[in-house]
């Protein structure tokens, strides 16, 4: 089974500093955030690895427009919340008399029966007002914090993390969890179906139909395979344009649960910012990813030309995952849609692959040989030998010195090196470095404390 890394909602009204008290979280921890490639919206999701305990961090603000009317987002931000969070955090302004917008939001909290904590902000403001104020919120827990002078961050993320398990609590089982990933209307349901082999999602021309995800398991070959039709997107009726269709949090909980997702995406409405950003999302999260393009039937004058044409185009636009395959399918003439089932096997084969040592670390001597590393005057970065920990995602650590000088076109450079050498089409690889100098200076500064410590002479 993939690991399934627990989700944290900020939710409140607006101006209480949830997104200070995101930025807080994440940047402290130096988690990976996803970006929205080719925007300069405002980063939502952050990962946060924290005490052995991994999760990702959502700043419900910034999933709606900020000039919607309370009515029209914050039910939609506690909705998704309460639905797809494994814990919910309220925000309020610990200055002001709480409001019934404050109340709406701890009453629907609360009702969700997530574990729930009240954080009070802004208390370094001199109106700060005491915990008693806000005890008829009803949420049992408050945590007083200062996103601005970073008071109260380390309370707040050893609160989430009594409530989430550790990252060794999940437990593997053999069933490859393939699920499709996308944007509103572009055949999810429909490609679901037809893969199924029966009707299992009610499929309809109005985007939104699906509310939650359907799940069926399917035996493919000699592999049970479960397949996740992650819809996560708003009720009918209240479709807004862009990033506001698409819900983040049970399209992110989905791709956490997942070993490979399938990215689709209409034949007819390509290359669009939201799917760059869910991309960037799958990418970070290390899971295995496919392109696939839907509804290849619907598009006029198609031939190999068109398809040869295409390719390359979309290919430019997800060039931050060039390793990802692109497949063009129809669910209605049923073209390569069994061919998804090959494909996600062959990609989780790859994520499993076996790699021998002395074949990286040959690879790694020919890499530094023909292109060396980069460095400042008497410190160039020196690459001594690599080694693989882990797979789904494959991750690789190397060893060496002047580490941090590395330049990330140069971690690039390696792993195309890496790509050359296996093949490892359809799943991120990550790399890790380990700077040799710096694992003996800890080791030698250990040793000193020790020694002090054995000298200490001890009370009779």
């Amino acid at each position: 089974m993939a690991s399934k890394l627990p989700t944290v909602a900020i939710i409140g009204q607006a101006n209480v500093g949830k997104s200070s008290l995101f930025n807080r979280m994440v940047r402290s921890q130096q988690a990976i955030v996803a970006r929205e490639a080719g925007t300069t919206r405002d980063n939502v999701i952050g990962r946060v690895e924290y005490k052995k305990h991994s999760f990702w961090l959502v700043d419900t603000a910034g999933l709606k427009d900020p000039n919607d009317e309370f009515e029209a987002s914050i039910q939609e931000q506690i909705t998704e919340a309460a639905e797809s969070a494994d814990v919910i955090l309220v925000v309020v302004d610990s200055s002001q008399y709480s409001s019934d917008q404050d109340k709406f939001v701890a009453k629907k909290a609360l009702r969700s029966k997530k574990p729930s904590i009240l954080l009070l902000n802004k208390t370094d403001l001199k109106e700060a007002l005491p915990d008693n104020e806000f005890k008829r919120l009803g949420i049992g827990q408050i945590i007083r914090t200062s996103a601005e002078h970073n008071r109260g961050i380390t309370d707040v993320l050893d609160s989430i993390i009594e409530l989430i398990p550790a990252k060794n609590e999940y437990v593997p089982d053999d069933i490859l969890r393939v699920s499709l990933i996308g944007r509103p209307n572009v055949g999810k349901s429909y490609l679901f179906n037809t893969l199924a082999g029966k009707q299992q999602a009610i499929v309809a021309n109005v985007a939104g139909t699906t509310r939650d995800v359907n799940r069926i398991s399917v035996r493919y070959g000699d592999r049970d395979i479960e397949l996740l039709d992650t819809a996560g997107m708003r009720k009918p009726g209240k479709q807004e344009t862009g990033v506001e269709k698409f819900s983040v949090l049970r399209t992110l909980a989905a791709i956490e649960e997942s070993d490979i997702c399938l990215l689709l995406m209409d034949a007819n409405e390509l290359n669009t910012q939201l799917d760059q950003r869910i991309a960037g999302i799958i990418n970070e999260s290390g899971k295995g990813m496919a392109i696939v393009i839907t509804k290849w039937d619907s598009v006029e004058g198609k031939d190999a030309f068109t398809r040869d044409d295409l390719a390359p185009k979309i290919a430019r636009t997800f060039d931050f995952t060039p390793w990802a395959p692109l497949i063009f399918t129809s669910s209605v003439t049923g073209q390569n849609v069994t061919k998804l089932f090959d494909l996600a096997i062959d990609i989780d084969d790859r994520r499993k692959q076996a790699t021998k040592t002395r074949v990286l670390n040959d690879m790694l001597q020919k890499s530094v040989q023909s292109h060396p590393p980069a460095g400042l005057k008497n410190t160039h970065p020196k690459l001594r030998y690599m080694v693989q920990t882990d797979t789904t995602p494959p991750w690789f650590v190397i060893y060496g010195s002047n580490l941090k000088f590395i330049h990330w076109s140069y971690k690039r450079y390696l792993e195309h090196q890496l790509r050359e050498t296996y093949n490892y089409t359809g799943t991120p690889i990550k790399f890790s470095f380990i700077d040799e100098k710096q694992i003996k200076a800890n080791r030698e500064k250990e040793q000193l404390e020790k020694e002090a410590l054995n000298r200490t002479p001890k009370a009779e």
